[in-house]
This record gives C-alpha cells, sequence and structure tokens, in this order.
C-alpha cells in the first residue's frame, strides 16, 4: 500500500475533523458532505503552493464549510456555551494558523478543537 504524502494526510485529517464536526451537529447529509469535498480540492492546491501551510488546512476547510453553509443553509456551528441572547455561531481561531478551534467570541471562551465539537456540546442540543 502506497502511504500517503505529508500533503495528502493533512488533507485526509481536516476532511475527518471537519465531517466530525458535522456529525456532531447531526448536518452531515450528502449536500453538506460535498460541500467538505469540494473545499478539500480547493485546499489541495492552495497548500500544493504553499506547503509550510499543511498544518492550517483544518482550520481553512471548517471556514469553508461554515461560510458555504451560512450561504445556504444558515449559521454553524451553533454556540453550545451561551444559553440566552440570539443563537450565534462559532468562529474559527486561528484564521490561519495551526490547531484550529471553535471559540465563541461573546462568551470568550475556546468550546472546542475543530474535530471536537461532539464532546464539547455533550447532550445540548441546538435549536
Amino acid at each position: 500500500m502506497e502511504s500517503l504524502s505529508p500533503l495528502e494526510q493533512s488533507l485526509h485529517a481536516a476532511r475527518a475533523l471537519v465531517l466530525a464536526d458535522l456529525v456532531a451537529g447531526r448536518v452531515a447529509q450528502a449536500d453538506v458532505v460535498s460541500l467538505v469535498e469540494d473545499s478539500v480540492v480547493q485546499r489541495r492546491w492552495w497548500v500544493e503552493q504553499w506547503p509550510d501551510g499543511a498544518g492550517f488546512v483544518a482550520g481553512l476547510v471548517a471556514q469553508d464549510v461554515q461560510d458555504a453553509l451560512l450561504e445556504r443553509y444558515g449559521r454553524w456551528p451553533l454556540c453550545p456555551v451561551c444559553p440566552s441572547g440570539d443563537p450565534h455561531a462559532l468562529d474559527v481561531e486561528p484564521e490561519l494558523g495551526p490547531d484550529p478551534h471553535w471559540v465563541c467570541h461573546q462568551a470568550g471562551v475556546k468550546v472546542a478543537a475543530v474535530g471536537s465539537l461532539g464532546s464539547a456540546t455533550g447532550g445540548m442540543q441546538s435549536s
């Protein structure tokens, strides 16, 4: 079996992390999964041009999917931390950097690493 290049490993990891968050939010329908695939294709070109950015791909794919979902369906992922007020989405930080996290700017807290939303939200449902 052929081993994957570091570039492909970073793309596969990014896909898996973002899919895990979509599954945790119960929004991993086929059309949404195709948004992840579209982003991975675009980011493959990006990371081929800038190999040092391989560690940033997961955060970028998460942001791409978040932006695409906002255009089609609405905000995602909704903040599980703030119990009152207007529903709002979490943001990815850093926008371009390693170890991306979902962050609530209203509460000023890191909610979860990208790929770990399921453990952060526990049994909470977003409405």
